[in-house]
């Protein structure tokens, strides 16, 4: 049951900022724009080192000098994974008029919600893998450890469902399609740890990789998607400070929960 709710949190997060749409009237303002995604880069930066990589290594101490190399194989492999998905799914970011990937007749809608969807990939991963090592025993992972990473991606949920359920809304869907919309861009995130859970026979033997994997793939969403939205307009200094906030949760979550 623990491990269930651990699963559900990061969902809970997406489904609570996406029911914004229906009290708020107007759509959010590019600074509040900012200030949302330099949050979520802060979190899922400190998220892929305190939780990701640092025990990736540590899980790798046997290796000697050498324990670095499982986490920069895993880092690259998660990179280039979400390089590809990237050029693969037709998604349009939120604030953009650009589509990227593949030309397909898609509503801006379906578009929006895939380009959410993506960076949720990686999310669902890293709990699952957390999980996995938590249920096989794996003494460098505890349960608080897990639950400090489920909630950190939660919190940083939470901003993200009203990002993608108030655009939607502005776009000119209803309140609860608006909703459903950023409600599902997040249902990758449970499914993905689920899945990886099932398949825990195989990940503890190369749970050092996936760790890293799942840090890879979301800080490429950081650099890519996270850090221009930040950065974009003028007063973009708010999203750099929003950034170290969001950094400063997730550091001390994992610190003192893990």
């Amino acid at each position: 049951m623990e491990t269930f709710i651990g699963i559900l949190i990061p969902f809970i997060g997406t489904t609570l900022g996406s029911a914004c749409v229906f009290f708020m009237k107007k759509s959010l303002s590019n600074m509040v724009q900012r200030s949302l995604a330099g949050f979520a880069a802060g979190v899922m930066v400190a998220a892929s080192i305190w939780s990701l990589l640092i025990p990736a290594i540590e899980q790798s101490e046997s290796m000697g000098r050498l324990s670095f190399l499982p986490a920069f194989i895993g880092f690259w492999i998660g990179k280039l994974f979400l390089l590809l998905l990237d050029h693969m799914i037709p998604h349009l970011h939120v604030g953009s008029e650009q589509t990227e990937g593949p030309k397909r007749n898609l509503s801006r809608t379906a578009m929006m919600v895939l380009a959410v969807t993506l960076h949720n990939i990686p999310e669902g991963m890293a709990v699952g893998v957390i999980y996995a090592g938590f249920l096989a025993g794996n003494t460098s992972i505890t349960a608080a450890g897990a639950l400090a990473l489920s909630i950190g991606i939660a919190i940083q949920n939470f901003p993200e469902g009203a990002i993608i359920s108030m655009p939607l809304r502005a776009e000119g869907e209803s309140k609860s399609r608006a909703f459903w919309g950023g409600v599902l861009s997040s249902v990758v995130e449970p499914i993905g740890a689920v899945l990886t859970i099932l398949a825990a026979q195989f990940v503890i033997p190369v749970l050092p990789y996936l760790l890293s994997f799942a840090a890879g793939a979301m800080l490429y969403v950081v650099v890519e998607e996270l850090i221009p939205e930040m950065s974009q307009g003028e007063h973009s200094n708010i999203g750099t400070i929003f950034f170290a906030v969001g950094f400063s949760v997730m550091m001390v979550l994992d610190v003192a929960l893990g």
